[in-house]
């Protein structure tokens, strides 16, 4: 993070310390991972390579994030979030997803979040896989859990006028025990009444925060003008990509 300004290194240093510290209970994955449980031979072998070996571009995604995301064609299929982020420059964030907070955590998908002057940068079909956070900064319903308020409002500034495209490629939210199917591009909300609120609460009374209480503290923040071209399924322009095994199909049962 040698380019990103001392706020912003300051945000991930607490985001690390503070989530850590403030919530070590955390969020569970849906699903359990099959197989044969770790031998203790195999934990050995993972603790070793944890001492010895470098961690630096995983230690390096040091903000966490929580929102939420949808199916891009599918808005009913709603799932939350957990982005922790690695800040690369000014202009550029990548985040690596998982379905929950703990160590059980599975890895869902990957995000990457461009600001307004390098998303004016990308061709027009280009900028239709990606989505706007205008909304999601406003309304409350991307947070950064552990964080101080203030430190909080500082990073939301940041990301308010920001744009991400994000891959899921785990579909635990859909019941999967294993990442099977292809990819499929998310989307984030654009406006009220799109989001099951029933997610928000949970998200809400599991990590001791109020939505309610960040939005009417944000509205302060800009409010950038949201390029036309982002979002698109608001215009009917929905891409995703098919595979031999739809996704969204229930899993098997179990025997």
């Amino acid at each position: 993070m040698n380019n990103t300004s001392p706020l912003l290194r300051s945000i991930g240093l607490l985001a690390c310390a503070l989530a850590a510290a403030c919530h070590d209970g955390g969020t569970p994955s849906p699903v359990a991972a099959p197989g044969e449980p770790t031998t203790a031979k195999t934990r050995a072998l993972a603790a070793g390579a944890a001492a010895l070996q470098s961690q630096t571009p995983i230690a390096a995604h040091d903000t966490y994030l929580d929102g939420f995301h949808f199916y891009n064609g599918r808005p009913q299929a709603q799932m939350e979030a957990h982005h922790y982020c690695n800040v690369l420059s000014e202009d550029l964030i990548q985040c690596v997803i998982y379905d929950g907070s703990r160590r059980d955590a599975k890895l869902m998908g990957i995000e990457y979040v461009l600001s307004a002057r390098l998303f004016q940068t990308l061709p027009p079909a280009e900028k239709l896989l990606w989505h706007s956070h205008v909304h999601e900064v406003h309304s409350g319903q991307l947070v950064g859990p552990g964080l101080p308020a203030v430190a909080e409002k500082a990073l939301m500034a940041k990301l308010v006028g920001t744009y991400g495209k994000t891959w899921h490629t785990w579909h635990t939210d859909e019941g999967h025990a294993l990442p099977i199917g292809v990819p499929q591009l998310m989307m984030g909300f654009t406006a009220d009444g799109q989001i099951d609120e029933r997610l928000v609460r949970e998200r809400d009374a599991r990590l001791g925060i109020d939505s309610a209480e960040k939005r009417a503290d944000r509205q302060a923040l800009p409010r950038p003008e949201v390029d036309p071209a982002a979002d698109a399924w608001r215009h009917g322009e929905v891409f995703q990509i098919e595979g031999p095994v739809p996704h969204h199909e229930p899993p098997p049962a179990k025997r």
